[in-house]
């Protein structure tokens, strides 16, 4: 039954969707399921109650719980369009696409600083639309961001320890949360440095840091990557790819194209507050649409893209 075919969602519509080799399903709670099938890696979206995580459990499929179900969002300036995303845990997931696509927006949104004007942000299957960006860190939402932002006068362990009392219970703890999460992206040896004296690696590195103390299952990267030497590329995607090797959920928003081709497993594409493509990402690279969009031609002759 299982492998002939499933009652799928799209919308308000319900149809059925021929499935030749279900291999696992990757389930938001109660949200319903994702069915992936073998042939080409796609993924359908499949809404349906627990007897069908039952079924398939029983008939011996493995199981991913989705991370981030994002549906029909829209703000009040349009910046986003009807974005619908479902993120598996445990990933590496881009979200590309030219300035003024929505990119930043869709953060703000997903973390709480803005209120989406429609549509529902559920996380590890619950509900996070309207809590406040505190409410969604303690669930366990970390995020970073374009600018670094730093206090600069105070020493490096200090602006992390900052991100520590969202769930430390005393400075103790805090400060030992803290020199935890420093030794993680290797900046134990500047603890004692004064923010304001770091170099751009370094301050992303001390960002990272921060945004990793109250210990997220899910990251948003703004931008990581931006204004970093070309020798100093290599370590940060060092630490990121560490973060997906520990178990979290990493979605990172960049234009470094030819690193972002070799770090992530998905792309996402924005534009004008649309999503217009989505899939891996040699694929993405080579969809008419994203090349108009974005990348240009250009770009796709000169840049052949590397396997992982």
């Amino acid at each position: 039954m299982l492998a002939g075919g499933i009652c799928a969602g799209l919308g308000r519509r319900r149809v059925p969707v021929q499935v030749p080799g279900v291999t696992e399903a990757i389930l938001p709670g109660r949200l319903g399921v994702q069915a992936s099938v073998r042939e080409g890696g796609q993924h359908l979206p499949v809404h349906a109650a627990h007897w069908l995580e039952r079924r398939l459990e029983r008939v011996g499929l493995a199981v991913r719980r989705l991370a981030l179900v994002l549906d029909g969002l829209v703000d009040e300036l349009r910046a986003l369009d009807g974005i619908d995303l479902a993120i598996p845990e445990g990933g590496l997931y881009g979200i590309i696409g030219p300035n003024g696509a929505g990119k930043t927006t869709l953060f703000n949104v997903i973390n709480g600083f803005l209120a989406p004007d429609r549509g529902a942000i559920n996380f590890s299957g619950e509900p996070i639309t309207g809590l406040r960006p505190s409410q969604i860190c303690r669930r366990g939402v970390g995020r970073t961001f374009q600018v670094v932002r730093a206090f600069p006068r105070m020493t490096v362990l200090e602006n992390v320890i900052v991100g520590a009392f969202v769930g430390a219970p005393d400075d103790a703890t805090a400060r030992q949360m803290a020199l935890a999460a420093l030794d993680r992206v290797g900046l134990s040896a500047q603890s004692s440095a004064v923010a304001g004296g770091l170099t751009t690696r370094e301050l992303r590195l001390m960002e990272l840091a921060r945004a990793l103390v109250p210990h997220p299952r899910l990251m948003l990267l703004d931008e990581t990557l931006a204004g970093l030497a070309h020798d100093d590329l290599d370590g940060i995607l060092t630490v990121i790819r560490q973060l997906r090797a520990d178990g979290i959920t990493v979605v990172i928003i960049e234009h470094t194209m030819q690193a972002m081709v070799k770090l992530v497993d998905h792309f996402t594409v924005l534009d004008h507050g649309r999503l217009i493509a989505s899939g891996k990402p040699d694929d993405v690279v080579r969809d008419p649409s994203v090349i108009e969009a974005y990348l240009g031609k250009k770009w796709v002759d000169r840049v052949a893209v590397p396997a992982k």
